[in-house]
């Protein structure tokens, strides 16, 4: 005897669902996002382990041998941080001298030309916000990094990519178990299209980073601000974080541009250089090389953004997205999930033929919901 659980009920396990899971991601940080981490990278580097385990090399040679090559990549970049930040924390002095400077000159101009007018005081702003670069300056110039979180990142996602790369055949074989014989056809085929995804999008992210990299740093150097390739690195990493990112990217190198120069242009003029890169990037650069496979709906992607940030912090938003693409794709491949795959996706990307499909399955399960109810 068939039962169907009213809908409300359905909801509400739903919703009991999601919170429980919500709270155990919330006191599981720790554990999760290290393993994540390093399952991300582990799909990325795996093509370069699958090619030396062609070449006859013994599996854990080739394990290392890739760990060793995505850390060489992972500590040139940040030995390449650590030495543009050195010269930047020697600037901040003279850039809380500028700002009071320039604080001092609009209070002028706002006495002379408005009668009445309060001078503004930001005295106490002023000491938070420098007090603040000061700070975390200093951590990272340093060394002082040494917190729970790093230690864990640092010595545990090594060797949980080491064993995800190991037994990556291992714990495919398990995931077409779980599902069983009758569904293995279609389990391989989403395993193998979440792994794509998730190399497409790392990879592809990679390739703007370094390209926004370059013309951010040329674009910076052309107007003369120092500290070009700091201010143009950090950009470009911001990207990763969809519609937030580019803007707090462009926002320090234009603060810095008003700060220290002399005149008004050069923060227009890195407002104005880094639109129009911004433009190229969302329009060109990120639609070919990442792929319309992991376009998202912007709706959907600030709120991951949002989530991500509640429950995991700067680590959330920028596992979230990665998150939806593979949610997206795993939804494309389960019958009666088409809806949800759809509203994940960027309907942009999407074909004349197969957006009307997915409408016409929408609207089926919408005709489903209302049957439903009226019983």
């Amino acid at each position: 005897m068939n039962y169907k659980l009213p809908v409300l009920i359905k909801l509400a396990m739903a919703l009991l669902t999601i919170i429980m899971v919500t709270i155990i991601m919330i006191h599981a940080k720790m554990v999760l996002v290290p393993v994540l981490v390093a399952l991300l990278l582990a799909i990325l580097i795996s093509p370069l382990t699958g090619f030396l385990d062609r070449l006859k090399i013994p599996p854990l040679i080739s394990v290392i041998i890739s760990l060793i090559t995505l850390l060489a990549l992972l500590t040139g970049m940040g030995i390449f941080f650590y030495n543009q930040l050195l010269g930047f924390s020697g600037d901040l002095s003279l850039l809380e001298v500028r700002f009071s400077e320039l604080l001092g000159l609009l209070n002028s101009f706002i006495s002379e030309h408005i009668e009445g007018a309060v001078p503004i005081s930001f005295d106490n702003f002023q000491a938070v916000i420098f007090q603040y670069l000061y700070d975390n300056t200093a951590m990272l110039t340093d060394g002082i990094i040494a917190t729970a979180t790093t230690l864990t990142l640092a010595f545990m996602v090594p060797i949980y990519i080491i064993f995800f790369l190991l037994f990556r055949h291992f714990l495919l074989e398990f995931i077409l178990k779980a599902f069983g014989s009758g569904n293995r056809e279609k389990t391989s085929n989403v395993v193998h299209n979440v792994k794509k995804v998730v190399q497409n999008y790392i990879i592809g992210m990679f390739l703007v980073i370094c390209i926004l990299f370059v013309l951010n740093s040329i674009a910076l150097y052309s107007l003369g601000i120092e500290h070009a390739l700091l201010f143009a690195g950090f950009a470009a990493l911001l990207n990763i974080i969809p519609f937030v990112g580019p803007f707090l990217g462009a926002v320090f190198p234009i603060t810095y541009a008003l700060l220290s120069t002399d005149s008004l242009w050069y923060p227009v003029g890195v407002f104005m250089c880094f639109y129009v890169i911004q433009l190229f990037e969302s329009n060109l650069f990120t639609p070919k090389i990442v792929g319309g496979k992991v376009a998202m709906n912007p709706l959907m992607t600030i709120l991951a953004l949002f989530i991500g940030n509640h429950i995991w912090g700067i680590a959330g938003m920028i596992l979230f997205i990665p998150g939806i693409a593979i949610l997206k794709v795993i939804f494309d491949e389960i019958e009666g999930m088409e809806p949800y795959a759809f509203l994940l996706g960027d309907i942009r990307s999407i074909s004349p033929k197969k957006k009307k499909k997915q409408h016409n399955l929408i609207r089926d399960g919408l005709k489903k919901i209302k049957q439903n109810m009226k019983k």
